[in-house]
């Protein structure tokens, strides 16, 4: 009995009791937190609409102020963190520690660590995959088209494209190269669209370009959201052409809006509405890719005829971007496009990765009304 007496008080001391009761109370928030957003719709767009723009105005607004990913370089220290404690952790085990005592101890410090994420995760983005889509608060209609339709958007979008490919700076190779900073850029770009679209109104701060961006590029991301620092993140190695679009794509997130179609689709239209010419190649190549690869699927004999239409400076850039992903396929690539998968399915977007490619039908709608 004295020996179990000691060993309480042993543990109360150390905190380790108390860490997993605050976990617990914080794993257990944040599942009900979901569960309410999945149960309820109006709760979640209600949170996106009053709740979370205040995250973004305070938390955004001071990750924003460091000239580098905050998000990134806690990912390092978090890492480091851990291996640090389990080496200590081994370390008093072999020198004679209780090894049930070490590892509960260790056990209660990283069951804390993940309940903050957790919770972290669900306040930062979790509770905004069931909000609205921003088709639907912006009345965007999608419906039905036909091969004919899909192509005389791909003419179109070809034609946008080689309009601009010759006006874009290129380095020695050929290949398009930014004519100015990316992040003012894309904020820019956001917010004037905003005026068009009230639901995209509120503060951008500028995306940050990863410091280690292979590690995107061995994933295949060509960005990331992080819900922990409400920032927008970016792989500074990819092809240029890929860069507005896709910090373009990033910001939208906090707006609110998670679901990957709806974020490629504000990308497209803040690029071509922006006043850069740059930032417009970007979106109409990026939506040509979309809109051509459907077309590729429908009508390849189409597609090929199209197809040549692209101006050869374009072609430069396409080809450019497909050896530098064509570098990175392998199992890790693979690895996370499956994980990637599982997470948009888990958060409500049925389709998968395949949501991705369901901007075309966006763009057809577009192409209706404004085209």
């Amino acid at each position: 009995m004295k020996v179990r007496k000691r060993q309480k008080k042993n543990r109360k001391k150390d905190g380790s009791g108390q860490r997993i009761r605050v976990a617990a109370v914080m794993l257990i928030l944040s599942a009900l937190l979901m569960a309410a957003s999945a149960k309820f719709p109006a709760y979640a767009e209600w949170y996106s609409e009053k709740i979370y723009p205040l995250l973004v105005d305070t938390v955004g607004r001071l990750t924003g102020l460091l000239p580098f990913s905050a998000a990134e370089i806690c990912l390092y220290l978090l890492l480091c963190g851990l291996a640090v404690s389990a080496v200590l952790a081994a370390a008093k085990i072999v020198k004679g520690g209780r090894a049930s005592a070490v590892l509960y101890v260790w056990f209660s410090k990283v069951i804390l660590a993940v309940s903050v994420l957790a919770l972290l995760y669900t306040v930062g983005c979790g509770i905004n995959y069931r909000r609205n889509s921003f088709s639907t608060e912006e009345r965007i209609v999608t419906s039905v088209y036909g091969t004919d339709e899909l192509e005389k958007i791909c003419v179109w979008l070809t034609e946008e494209v080689n309009a601009r490919a010759e006006e874009v700076p290129r380095d020695g190779q050929g290949v398009m190269e930014l004519s100015g900073p990316e992040g003012e850029g894309a904020a820019e770009a956001m917010e004037m669209l905003a005026e068009e679209f009230p639901s995209l109104e509120g503060y951008y701060p500028e995306p940050k370009e990863v410091i280690v961006s292979e590690i995107l590029s061995f994933q295949g991301l060509t960005g990331v959201y992080s819900p922990f620092t409400v920032e927008a993140n970016y792989n500074g190695d990819m092809t240029p052409y890929n860069i507005p679009f896709t910090v373009c794509h990033e910001l939208s997130h906090l707006r609110g809006f998670m679901e990957e179609k709806e974020a490629n689709f504000i990308a497209f239209l803040a690029c071509i509405g922006s006043d850069r010419t740059d930032f417009q190649y970007s979106g109409y190549l990026s939506g040509w890719t979309y809109c051509m690869n459907a077309l590729y699927r429908t009508d390849r004999e189409t597609w090929q005829e199209v197809r040549g239409l692209l101006d050869e400076r374009a072609e430069t850039d396409v080809a450019a971007n497909s050896e530098f992903w064509s570098s990175y396929e392998g199992v890790i690539s693979e690895t996370a496009d499956r994980v990637n998968d599982t997470y948009l399915r888990v958060n409500g977007q049925a389709e998968g990765v395949k949501s991705y490619d369901r901007m075309v039908d966006l763009i057809v709608a577009y192409f209706r009304d404004k085209v």
